[in-house]
């Protein structure tokens, strides 16, 4: 009887084993390798709100004013080690394309190249790398492409060094064009050199002619980068140095942002404008350190809805709107804010600059929390601008009004004062307003008090010095609309 106890209990036991093998088996996930052959040959875009560049084997699509949701892997494990995913079908190193990149050599035609293929690729990236130095002429890199398209350069990219170095056919306004583009980035940890030196020196240029005279005559120079006629840019992380005249220029450009760049030429290079907007709008200037010969940002006509903050700014001319209404045109700026920067060791600190004879108008400008180290004409309105002793006065000029300067404190050089509001005697500066503004000589002792003329506004706090000049209300007679753009 116990035998066949033990006999049935024993076959109770082995038909629950084999029918619940999951009570004994451990469970795994098995996710299966995909083959190169089953991938598609253009991978998915990243999201556009990935801030930083990233290895030249991920591309990613620049960061735009979108914020459309990134997109969702069809692979639920994207990352797992498994997934062969071929993303260098994207990445176009101009080594591939024939460059040499001893600095010697001419790579023009391997960069040509592989913009003409990366163009036609969403989300490519054109790959400079780094450990190379690569010398290119004067080119234009034309739209429209497929969006997303990335330039990285982490090596050196170079200008033909000097005027006689530049190829006779090409244009000598201009070094790297980029044209009708959209969604576009221009980033790398790489140094893009302009070989300015032997362009200073020209005789035509100010005071380099004989006994420091300068000579006359046409002065062509070649802007290093210039963006025309385009749309949701970002240009980040790159260094770039001594051009031969603007650094950066945009042009008819809408949606730009700039970060994290570094500007820098020596403090006499001449016409060495670091960033230079005209007919742009929606512009982010941010956390970018510019040295140079001329103004570290200037805002041209045309210019809307600009931000600028955290930006270092010296030796230079400062930070400037203008020059405005040259030759009798109409200029018009608006919605100008520049905040949280530090200026240096410059010529002026924040300034508007408009030639007498213009129209139109410049409102909206905010100036906040800026630090001051021994500058000349810190906050400085001149209506009076010419570049010679021949300008005659004239009686319209470009309406100057509601200019806010908050926070304005440092040091300044006692050569000028350190507040100057020069406004036109027929077109007066109106709405501007004073509030803790606190600032101190360098070395030395105040020569000469603020100066106004025309210039009407507030102050909302005593300001240091004190400003006696400006006058409270508004100016009799004074049409607003016939300045209005």
């Amino acid at each position: 009887m116990e035998h066949r106890t033990v006999i049935i209990l024993w076959i109770t036991v082995s038909l629950i084993l084999v029918q619940n093998p999951s009570n004994v088996q451990g469970r795994y996930h098995y996710h299966k390798k995909t083959s190169k052959g089953s991938q598609s040959p253009t991978p998915s875009p990243k999201s556009p709100e990935s801030p930083e560049p990233v290895a030249p084997s991920t591309p990613v699509a620049p960061s735009t004013p979108s914020t459309s949701p990134p997109n969702v892997p069809s692979d639920p494990y994207p990352d797992d080690p498994g997934n062969n995913s071929n993303t260098t079908d994207c990445t176009f190193n101009v080594m591939s394309f024939g460059a040499v990149g001893d600095g010697d050599a001419d790579d023009t035609k391997a960069f040509r190249d592989a913009w003409k293929a990366a163009c036609a690729v969403e989300s490519a990236v054109i790959l400079v790398p780094a450990d190379y130095s690569f010398k290119i002429t004067s080119t234009i890199f034309s739209g429209p492409c497929k969006p997303g398209l990335v330039f990285q350069v982490d090596g050196i990219l170079m200008a033909p060094d000097g005027p006689e170095a530049w190829p006779k056919a090409d244009s000598n306004k201009q070094w790297l064009v980029f044209y009708r583009l959209d969604q576009m980035t221009f980033t790398g940890s790489g140094t893009i050199e302009g070989n300015g030196q032997k362009w200073w020196e020209l005789p035509c240029k100010p005071h380099r002619g004989p006994n420091g005279s300068t000579a006359s005559g046409p002065c062509d120079s070649p802007a290093m980068i210039r963006f025309f006629m385009s749309t949701n840019l970002v240009v980040r992380g790159l260094t770039i140095q001594n051009s031969p005249m603007f650094h950066m220029k945009f042009d008819g450009c809408e949606g730009v942002q700039i970060e994290k760049l570094l500007i820098s030429s020596p403090k006499l290079s001449p016409n060495t404008d670091g960033i230079h907007i005209e007919n742009t709008k929606s512009v982010g200037i941010y956390d970018s350190k510019i040295s140079n010969g001329d103004d570290c940002i200037s805002i041209g006509t045309g210019c809307a809805n600009v931000d600028i903050m955290g930006v270092t700014c010296g030796p230079s001319h400062g930070i400037s709107i203008g020059s405005l209404g040259v030759h009798n045109s109409q200029a018009c700026v608006s919605n100008i804010t520049v905040r949280n920067v530090v200026i240096r060791e410059s010529d002026n600190g924040v300034r508007i600059k408009t030639w007498q004879g213009g129209t139109g108008c410049v409102s909206g400008i905010l100036f906040e929390n800026i630090n001051m180290d021994n500058v000349m004409n810190c906050m400085l309105v001149d209506q009076y601008y010419c570049l010679s002793k021949a300008c005659l006065n004239q009686t319209s000029a470009v309406y100057v009004t509601d200019l806010t300067y908050r926070m304005i404190k440092g040091t300044y050089d006692v050569r000028r004062p350190p507040i100057h509001f020069a406004c036109s005697e027929t077109v007066a500066c109106t709405n501007i307003t004073l509030s803790e503004v606190e600032l101190y000589p360098h070395e030395g002792e105040l020569m000469d008090d603020p100066f106004c003329w025309n210039a009407y506004g507030t102050q909302e706090t005593p300001t240091i010095p004190p400003i006696e000049c400006l006058q409270d209300g508004m100016p009799e007679g004074l049409a607003e609309a016939q300045y209005t753009c």
